[in-house]
């Protein structure tokens, strides 16, 4: 019998389809890169990180994608972002802070409250299906039976949100590249033809 994976091997082998996988869940290609280290993080320490516990998991790719599922769900429902604070500080203490600076913090805190506003902003069932479907994990046919419509037509409302969101976050982009640009010209007096 062939020996199990190590949790870096089967991190590393499929971590493009994990990452792929937690964005379609959380919306953000760099969270996503986030909730896949933690993932790997939470796989190494429940299979034994070593020799002195290893437990034999029977599916390790399926458990794998079952840790990523959880976490990006829990992302959604953590009011502080903070998917390490479960996983011992030993563990943490071998790899190297990244912790985001003050300007990225504020950015994503921006885009998350652009993300939010559009999502209030919607219609009722329009934003109880994509809850539903891009939260809740439900599939466009269980959501299709909960608001008995078609499938279609639940696929429309969906695409439209996430139509929505994007131009909302380019907007937001446009605009902050704007002020950027008007900070760093130079000043025009009050008054003067320059």
């Amino acid at each position: 019998m062939p020996a199990p994976p190590t949790a870096m091997d089967l991190v590393l082998t499929h971590r493009s389809e994990l990452i792929s996988y937690a964005r379609r869940i959380v919306g953000s290609h760099s969270t996503a890169e986030d909730v896949v280290q933690e993932a790997y993080l939470k796989y190494w320490a429940h299979a034994g990180a070593g020799d002195d516990r290893p437990e034999q998991i029977s599916e390790p790719v399926g458990y794998l994608y079952r840790i990523v599922r959880n976490l990006a769900f829990d992302w959604h429902r953590r009011p502080a972002r903070t998917l390490t604070s479960t996983v011992s500080s030993e563990i943490l203490a071998t790899y190297p802070s990244q912790d985001a600076s003050p300007e990225m913090d504020a950015m994503w805190r921006q885009e998350l409250a652009a993300v939010q506003s559009v999502i209030d902003s919607l219609p009722e069932r329009t934003r109880m299906a994509f809850e539903m479907h891009r939260l809740g994990g439900k599939t466009m046919q269980e959501v299709a039976d909960h608001l008995e419509i078609s499938v279609t037509r639940v696929h429309q409302m969906i695409k439209q949100v996430l139509m929505k969101c994007a131009l909302h976050l380019e907007k937001l982009e446009h605009n902050e590249h704007d002020t950027s640009v008007r900070e760093n010209a130079p000043e025009k007096k009050r008054g003067s033809r320059v």
